[in-house]
């Protein structure tokens, strides 16, 4: 089993900066990748940025140059700083782990930009 908890959250004012943390544990050893979605009421679940295993980095093309995926190993963390924060970033952030063909979930966190 995997466990996944985000932390971070919150309200920020259009171009402000917040950073999510997502702290794994359980059977980890092996993944593939970790990273982060996000969804907003009425969409599909939107894939943001991930960091695979051999610390391979890549982020969706509307968060390229804001956003930044990041990895403790030693903790079992995955980060992503946000800066330049806009409205259309709103949205509940997920943090995954996908491990030999399987995809665990965080329960999310939300993410609030006000204009």
């Amino acid at each position: 089993q995997v466990q996944l908890v985000e932390s971070g959250g919150g309200l920020v004012q259009a171009g402000g900066s917040l950073s999510l943390a997502c702290a794994a544990s359980g059977s980890i050893f092996g993944f593939k990748s970790m990273g982060w979605y996000r969804q907003t009421p009425g969409k599909q679940r939107e894939w943001v940025a991930r960091e695979y295993s051999d610390g391979t980095a890549t982020a969706t093309d509307s968060v390229l140059g804001r956003f930044t995926i990041s990895r403790d190993s030693a903790r079992n963390m995955v980060y992503l700083q946000m800066k330049s924060l806009k409205p259309e970033d709103t949205a509940v952030y997920y943090c995954y782990l996908e491990r030999f063909g399987l995809t665990y979930w965080g329960n999310g966190t939300l993410v609030t930009v006000s204009s």
